[in-house]
């Protein structure tokens, strides 16, 4: 299937402000593009790029005094199938984990492992090691939180919104993230775009994702662990989705902000738009 993509952010600026984007489609997804997603700004100003330390694609730019539009069209090609969902996917143990993997075991700024540590344990330490006790936590996250756009706050951590028991989809994430790495399992937040395709259309304005994505490994014929890969969760919904496509990866949602201005700024206009393209009738 083939997948439309796009955004229009419109920023009002006092002076010359830097701002650092994250809008592009991850590289890991770029063989997927039909129709590269470039980056435009009206006025034209430069557009640097640039790869951060967890491969997210960047784009630096200084917007001019008064407006300035950034937008993007793109086309995708996707495989239309819902997210894998691989029941015997096992916990890799601590001390066999890559390098790599090891920082999402760690707090991070939204992510306060130290004090969510006693209750993940009292909730999910009995629970189905591996796939199983991720998929618990999702549904627990999934129960526990209201999902509503009124409750968003920039500054709201895991532990607040377990307290709080309200979200938006990067709360959900953050929690679950959260109580996945305190029983040692390493999670890392994702965003990206994710449209109604394959559910019934929702009649709230379209924006960005969160998910989150977890290391497991398999288990090979004689028992023995196999390498361990990252797998896709999603608590806001807690079903497997169709269409996911990823901007971008990181520790938590400070690592992928779409924007990071660097000036007084007000962002003026908000649109994403992710629609499944249909062949035309013959």
């Amino acid at each position: 299937m083939q997948i439309s993509i796009g955004y229009e952010l419109t920023f009002q600026c006092e002076q010359p402000t830097p701002i650092i984007l994250m809008l592009e489609v991850h590289p890991s997804r770029a063989a997927d593009l039909i129709i590269p997603d470039r980056l435009v700004t009206n006025p034209r100003i430069p557009i640097a790029s640039y790869l951060d330390g967890f491969g997210n694609k960047c784009t630096r730019i200084v917007a001019p005094p008064g407006f300035t539009v950034v937008s993007s069209d793109g086309l995708v090609v996707d495989t239309g199938f819902p997210d894998p969902v691989v029941p015997m996917a096992t916990e890799v143990p601590v001390d066999a984990l890559p390098p790599e993997v090891l920082v999402f075991l760690l707090g991070s700024r939204y992510c306060e492992t130290d004090r969510m540590s006693e209750i993940a344990w009292q909730l999910f330490g009995q629970a189905p090691r591996g796939w199983g006790r991720v998929q618990a936590i999702c549904s627990f996250v999934h129960q526990h939180l209201h999902f509503g756009y009124a409750f968003a706050r920039p500054t709201k951590t895991a532990c607040e919104a377990y307290q709080e028991r309200t979200g938006v989809c990067r709360d959900f994430a953050h929690l679950a993230i959260t109580l996945c790495r305190c029983v040692n399992i390493p999670a890392r937040y994702c965003t990206g775009y994710l449209g109604d395709i394959g559910i019934p259309a929702s009649d709230t304005p379209m924006d960005f994702s969160g998910w989150f994505e977890a290391y497991l490994g398999g288990q090979s014929s004689d028992g023995q662990l196999s390498g361990g890969q990252w797998y896709t969760f999603d608590a806001r919904h807690n079903t497997p989705r169709i269409g996911r496509i990823l901007l971008a990866r990181g520790r938590d949602a400070a690592d992928v902000a779409i924007s990071t201005t660097f000036g007084k700024n007000e962002l003026k206009r908000f649109v994403v738009r992710t629609d499944e393209v249909r062949p035309a009738a013959a």
